[in-house]
């Protein structure tokens, strides 16, 4: 009895079983079929898309819209308070902008035409102011603005007031010679400790270094000396050559300032050979030297053109050095209508990037004359923030923006 129950339990497993190698049978007999050669035909993927990879174009392209509606904008800065802001040297009026291109309000300041801003956050403008000497004889002379735009808990320059001024040449001296007027400041460059450079250049009768030169002011604006470089073995008080644009790497944003006083200054010179110079500082047992800083040039493997060759620019009067660590260096001639990019070491164009079947540094500079949104008429200043390149376009009355292909999301 039991032998039989038993016997009859165990018929629905092995028809189980039965079924269960059907099945099996069935699986292995459609895997095999569809694979290649000896296990079968290959299955056709012709159908899905290969990826293929196109390296994106390296340029700087414009970002609209084209600030406009200026008379002659002589000059764009980006501000350690992150703001943009643009002289009109037609208006005599200092614009500010957030990043969001909103106006935040104007200042007016006599023949202004260039600025720069401290890490305390004051503005420093060139401009003009009006004198007689003592004969009652009237002067219009060079000056540098300080602007405060603090009020109580409230910031902005809305609330912009002048609160010193320095007159060229009573920042060390007390007269005024016929040939003041003449005398021209065009640059002001930041240092972290807040000192300053000043481009000078003109025909004064000055009794205490060159007309030409690169001058140092202290945080309290007392004039401390002017630049004397040394090179050779020997030191030049006359080695700069009508400098125009000058620029440090001491640039926003604020967290990655670094304590450097080297700096690049451009020439306006017609016979100079080289309008670009880059100048560091070192020191010794007699203190602070100034010294020529070496470019690489020359060398067409790694670059198509370089920032230090001999007659490379015409009239460069616009020259910043980018504060965010990529340190990349540009510069816009007046007289050819361009911009030009270069690295830190003076190599025309950018890294090729990633999958590039470039091998040396691609040149991104462009330009011409003309009011498109890649050309120029009169370029006279450059900034940056943020990956964005802003251009003060005075001839033709704007100020474009521009962005390199390889930093859009």
């Amino acid at each position: 009895m039991k032998y039989t129950n038993l016997k009859y339990n165990l018929y629905p497993i092995r028809r189980f079983k039965s079924l269960l190698g059907l099945v099996l049978a069935l699986i292995f007999s459609i895997s095999f079929s569809s694979c290649e050669k000896y296990f079968g035909n290959k299955t056709d993927l012709d159908f899905i898309e290969k990826p293929v990879f196109q390296a994106r174009d390296v340029a700087y392209v414009p970002i609209q819209p084209i600030l406009d509606g200026f008379v002659y904008p002589t000059d764009v800065l980006a501000g350690f308070d992150e703001l943009i802001y643009i002289v009109d040297n037609g208006t005599e009026e200092i614009i500010a902008l957030d990043q969001a291109l909103t106006e935040q309000g104007r200042f007016s300041v006599p023949g202004v035409k260039k600025i720069a801003q401290d890490r305390s956050l004051e503005l420093l403008a060139i401009g003009t102011t009006d004198t007689v000497d003592g004969l009652g004889q009237p002067y219009t002379l060079q000056c540098i603005y300080r602007i405060n735009m603090q009020s109580g808990s409230s910031y902005g320059i809305k609330n912009a007031k002048i609160i010193n001024k320095i007159i060229h040449p009573f920042y060390f001296r007390n007269t005024i010679s016929s040939n003041d007027p003449t005398v021209e400041f065009n640059d002001i460059a930041i240092l972290a400790t807040n000192e300053y450079y000043v481009t000078r250049n003109g025909n004064s009768s000055n009794i205490v270094g060159p007309d030409q030169a690169v001058l140092l002011f202290s945080p309290q604006d007392v004039w401390i000396t002017p630049v004397s470089i040394t090179s050779g073995g020997a030191t030049y008080n006359d080695f700069f050559k009508r400098p125009f644009a000058i620029s440090s790497r001491v640039q926003p944003p604020q967290i990655s300032v670094v304590n450097d006083r080297t700096f690049l200054v451009t020439s306006i010179d017609e016979n100079a050979v080289l309008k670009i110079n880059g100048i560091q500082v070192q020191e010794d047992e007699n203190g602070i030297v100034y010294v020529p800083q070496e470019s690489i040039v020359g060398d067409y493997t790694q670059a198509d053109d370089f920032l230090q060759r001999p007659f490379r620019f015409k009239k460069p009067e616009g020259l910043t050095i980018t504060g965010d660590g990529t340190n990349f260096i540009f510069i816009v001639d007046a007289e050819t209508d361009s911009l030009h990019q270069f690295t830190s070491n003076g190599l025309e164009g950018i890294k090729p990037p990633p999958g590039s079947a470039e091998t040396k540094y691609i040149k991104a500079s462009f330009g011409g004359t003309g009011s498109a949104a890649n050309q120029f008429n009169e370029p006279k200043a450059v900034a940056y923030l943020n990956k964005i390149v802003y251009v003060a376009d005075a001839g033709n009355g704007r100020v474009l923006r521009f962005k390199l292909t390889l930093d859009f999301d």
